[in-house]
């Protein structure tokens, strides 16, 4: 029984640490989205045109757009995933695909 909630607390508290950052959520959805490599390698910055042009948007849903420098290539859309927006929840962070131009 101890081993059983040793477990799940050591799991909450990573999902913390994995969520507590717009970059960290970033991070984990790209390697949870399959491209581990490109998790680790890439680097994150503003995504001004959709930060200016989704502005009211953003302010509604508490997002933030966000960009990858060494963006990973979806094979099966042949296109690069580039552009995310990063939710904040509460004090963490979810991140999701937001798409091209």
């Amino acid at each position: 029984m101890k081993k059983l909630i040793g477990i799940a607390v050591i799991t909450v508290v990573i999902f913390l640490m994995l969520h507590s950052t717009p970059k960290l959520a970033l991070r984990t959805c790209v390697f949870f989205m399959g491209y581990p490599k490109a998790a680790f390698i890439t680097d994150i910055g503003d995504d001004e045109y959709h930060n200016k042009f989704d502005k009211k948007k953003f302010a509604k849903i508490n997002a933030k757009a966000y960009t990858l420098t060494k963006p990973p290539f979806d094979k099966a859309t042949e296109s690069e995933l580039r552009n995310y927006f990063v939710r904040k929840i509460g004090y963490l962070y979810f991140a999701e695909y937001y798409g091209e131009l």
